[in-house]
This record gives structure tokens, sequence and C-alpha cells, in this order.
């Protein structure tokens, strides 16, 4: 794609219309505009938008930049990808494409083939939900309530019983290799190790598309119209292609954005069949998570478009399990999250269907706080009737509280905690408010469990891979500060960690007691290790240290008073001043 262009392109852009159908943007000033900043996390916009000057600039991250560098960014796209991207917002028709290497050429080829894969099969699925074998698959639609409106929109459909219609309706338009990429077909490997047959991936099931922000269909979840366990699991999803990976969209996105924007908060359930329902009924602000809990990157593609977030998933352990995770990671990302408590324990597809969509609004306008929501599952999982269920609850807890980026709302967060769950002793109310501030770990007593969550997600990162991120900045910091593993239980452990060579990390511990420690450690894992866990942990090694340091120089300040040393009072109040500047910088 020629400079010229891309200059000609870049006259005929506004970059404030661009940039709002991203993000929220309001008038600040004759030719200004403001809002919060897609690239950080962040609660007051300094985001701000020249429209004469036509260039973008966050205040806050430092980001900025023109109209094409904000659609790079904020599409992952290389340049050439974001001019076009740009020139068909605007109308603007696109010259014929020259692509910088036979490569890049290949791979633009095979994504404009595999999207026109999905769309015939779109297509195939459609028919085949109209046709006398679809009879079955309309007959359970009709009872979920889904309406011949609603097929049509998500363009709903069926796949047959059948291991090779799919396959012979599509071969007459792409190469096997193609096909087998694409997903919708599977192959068996033969004892040889070469793939077999190509057949069909979804039989016997009713279809729905799953869209790119753009509308384009890239993948499908399918559900079984039995329950045979032959017949696989109830809901079937496309595997991972060039075109979609599950972690990366969000169900409905293509038409709820809009909505989103204007209304400035998502509603996010669960199930395919949760949002239609929402969706035809009114609320088209609504987006499903296909069954899993939030990822890194649907709270950034969310983030584009909203900061508020209503959760709204399946009353069972599992649902809730995913919603504790949603909200870690939403919050972490300064999200305001709220969390929608059906009655009877319904799914919201089955309220809406049994009691209406007015008094599903009414749910979903009383949704609670993310803490009030919390602090109730806290209550719920360790009964706060004896110590130690009030350990475990808080314990519990803290995590969720240490995530919140806001030091004000954490200690709202806290003190709501300590009074819900009836802790009444000032100490304890205080060692609460402190550790949201300083955002440790854990509060707990002395029987509680022996090892602090800080030691234990030390032990895991060490007991990964020993060329792991995790386990070399362990080692990293046991090299650099050893004075932070003075005293430590586990530091003897993470030492026979570093040089245990070959050997599995329990079989590197000889020591019994050092070997119960580590399994503890390894076998009550929450969830996958992350670089910045360690780096939490290692903050929370360096604040026992500096606060050792500071009860130490004060016994020292004390004793030299007591016999009246000037000089050693002059050194230990120097030595003090260097320790609480130290502390100071931690904090920041």
């Amino acid at each position: 794609m020629s400079s010229d262009f891309a200059q000609l392109v870049k006259q005929q852009a506004d970059i404030v219309k661009i940039v709002g159908e991203y993000i929220t943007l309001k008038k600040a000033g004759a030719q200004n505009f403001t809002g919060l900043c897609p690239f950080h996390g962040e609660k007051t916009p300094s985001f701000s938008v020249h429209a004469v000057r036509q260039f973008y600039h966050c205040f806050g991250c430092g980001e900025g930049g023109d109209v094409f560098s904000f659609v790079q960014k904020i599409e992952n796209l290389g340049f050439t990808e974001a001019v076009k991207v740009v020139a068909q917002k605007c109308g603007i028709p696109l010259p014929k494409r020259e692509f910088s290497s036979p490569e890049e050429a290949q791979e633009n080829r095979q994504r404009a083939r595999l999207l026109e894969l999905h769309e015939l099969a779109t297509s195939w699925f459609e028919e085949q939900l109209r046709s006398p074998e679809g009879a079955r698959a309309r007959e359970y639609l009709t009872g979920r309530g889904v309406s011949g409106e609603a097929i049509a929109k998500f363009r709903i459909g069926y796949a047959p019983d059948s291991f090779n219609a799919l396959r012979d309706r599509l071969q007459s338009v792409a190469p096997l290799d193609l096909l087998r990429l694409s997903g919708l077909l599977s192959s068996k490997e033969q004892q040889d190790g070469s793939s077999g047959p190509l057949y069909a991936r979804f039989r016997k099931r009713i279809t729905f598309p799953i869209h790119n922000e753009s509308g384009r269909v890239i993948a499908f979840t399918a559900r079984a119209l039995d329950s045979d366990e032959k017949n696989g699991p109830k809901y079937l999803n496309s595997p991972e292609t060039p075109l979609y990976s599950k972690g990366q969209v969000l169900f409905n996105l293509d038409k709820a954005r809009q909505s989103i924007r204007q209304q400035d908060f998502a509603l996010l359930v669960e199930g395919q069949m949760d949002c239609i329902t929402a969706y035809m009924a009114g609320i088209q602000n609504v987006l499903a998570t296909s069954g899993t809990a939030f990822t890194e990157m649907q709270v950034r593609l969310l983030s584009r478009y909203t900061k508020r977030l209503f959760i709204n998933f399946d009353p069972d352990a599992a649902g809730a399990n995913a919603a504790e995770k949603s909200i870690a990671l939403l919050t972490e990302e300064g999200f305001e999250v709220k969390v929608v408590t059906l009655e009877a324990g319904l799914d919201p597809d089955r309220y809406i269907r049994e009691r209406g969509i007015q008094d599903y609004v009414t749910a979903v306008k009383s949704a609670r706080r993310h803490s009030d929501y919390l602090i109730d599952r806290a209550m719920q999982l360790f009964p706060v009737r004896t110590g130690e269920g009030k350990s475990k609850a808080l314990n519990y807890l803290l995590p969720h509280i240490r995530r919140m980026p806001n030091s004000i709302v954490r200690d709202e967060f806290a003190s709501d905690a300590a009074q819900k769950l009836g802790i009444d002793s000032a100490l304890v109310r205080e060692e609460l408010r402190v550790a949201a501030r300083k955002r440790k770990d854990e509060v707990r007593p002395a029987s509680a469990d022996p090892l602090t969550e800080a030691e234990k997600v030390l032990l895991r990162a060490a007991a990964s891979a020993q060329t792991s991120r995790s386990s070399l900045r362990v080692f990293e910091a046991l090299h650099d500060q050893p004075e932070y593993f003075e005293s430590l239980s586990v530091t003897p452990i993470l030492l026979l960690l570093r040089d245990r060579g070959s050997l599995e990390p329990l079989a590197a511990i000889s020591d019994p007691a050092q070997r119960m420690l580590l399994a503890q450690a390894l076998f009550h894992e929450t969830g996958e290790l992350e670089l910045r866990d360690v780096e939490a942990a290692l903050h929370s090694l360096r604040h026992r240290h500096l606060e050792a340091l500071q009860r130490r120089v004060r016994a020292d300040i004390a004793e030299a008073e007591r016999r009246g040393d000037l000089a050693q009072l002059a050194a230990f109040m120097a030595e003090k001043l260097k320790v609480d500047r130290q502390m100071r910088e931690a904090d920041t």
C-alpha cells in the first residue's frame, strides 16, 4: 500500500469519529475530546483527542499518535492493515493490495479463505436447520423460547448426523489441508502417525456462530441434542485456529458494542443461550464468555468500550468460581464490578422466560458490589462462629482486597469485611486495614497455616521449570537480596530447589518436614502462577525485612538513650531515617 494512499486516508479520516467507535468520548473545550484510556486501567479520564490536529495523547500512560497508530495499537495490527481498516471505516475504496513478502501474501489469502469457509458453513448449517432432519433441533429451540427472529439474528443452525455431508459441501471450494486447518473438520491419527480421513467435527448439534468484532464468523459453539456419553460434551467449541482463540473473543460483542458504549456498562453472562435470550428481550449490551472465566485478553478487549461490568454467571459451583476469578482480574484492571444474583438459583435464560424481562431488569439494577458479594461468599465457605473460621474467611478475602488499585476502596472493603465477619478486636481491625493498605498477602493467627501466601508463591515458583521466568526471578533474588530471606522457614528449601539439577522438586528435598511444606504449597495451588505473583511475594519479603530493621533500630535508639550515649544515638537516628525512607519507597 503506497504512502500516497495512506496520506489520502489520513486527510479524509476523522480521528474523533474513529476513536469514538472504540471508547466513549466527551467534548472538553472547543476542539478536544476526553475519555478513559483503552491502553491502561484508569477511572479518571486522562486520554485526549485533538479534533483539529487529529492526534491523541494519554496523560496517564504516555501513549499517543495519529489515527493509524491508534488503530494499530488497539486492534494489534501492522501499519498496512491499520490503513486498510481506517479506509474501510471512511468508505474509501482500497487499491490493489501489495504485500511486503510472499509469506504475508500467503497468510492474507489463507485468512480470507478460512473466513469464506466459515461463511459457507454458517449458511449450510442454517439450511440444515430448515431441513426435515432439523425438525428436532427446531423443536428444541422453540421449547427454549428462541424465536424465528432470534434464529435469523444470531444465524443459529444445525449440524446433521453425518460424518461426510459438510466435507462434501466444502471440499469443492478448498483443498483438504485448508479444511483441516479451519477446525470445521477433524481427523484421527493413524498408527503410522499420518492423519486419517476428514469428518465433520460437529454432528447432530445445534450450531451457534461466533463472530469477531467486525461481525465475521470465525468459529462455532455447538450443543448436542442427545446427552448420551458417546455423543461427547453438551457444548463443543471450535479448536484454536488462525482465526479463533477462545480466550480472546467475547460472544455477541459485534452486536453489543454500540449499546455498551452508550450505556457505559456491559452485562456478562455465561452461555450463549443466556446471552441470546437477554439480547432478544431488549438488553443489547449483553456478552457471554462461553462458559469460562475472563482472560486478560478479554478484559483488554472489553476495556475499549467500558470499565463497568455486571456479572451474572450460573448459580452452580463452577459459575461461582468463574465469577470469583473474573472479579479478581477485572478489579485489578480498575473495573467497577457488580454481581447479579437471581432468586431460586435460576440462570438468566430461564429466569427471563419464567419471570419476564422486567423482573430480570430489576434484578440487574439490584446487583451488589463485588466486595459485598465476596464477603457473603466468604461467610458461606467459612462459617465465622469460630476464630478459625474468621481467620479463613479473612485469608480468602485479603487477596481480593490487595488487588484493589485504589487505597480508599481497599480500606472500605477491609472495614466492611471486619464488621460483617464480626471481628470486634480493634487490633485485628487495624491489622486488616494495614494489610489492605500495604497489600500484604494474608493475616493469620499462630494456629493457622504455617506458610504465608508469599512463601507458597516462592515455593511454587522455585519448583517450576528452572528456566521459567518465575523460578529465575526467585533465584535471582536469593542471590542479590539474601537479607530478604534471613530467618525465613522456606529459605533452605528454596536453596535446594535452586541446586536440584534434573531432580523433580519433591525428590530434591530429603528432610520430611521440608517436603511436607513444599507439598503443601504445590498441592494447594489456586491458579496459574504469574510473574506478577512472584514480584508481589518478593515485595512482601522486602517489607518484612524493613520492618525487622525498624524494630531493631528503635531498640538500639532506646538503649542509647538509656545509656546517655549521644554519639551512638545520632548514628542510630541516621540509620532510622535511612530505613524509614526505604520503607516509604517500598510503599510507592
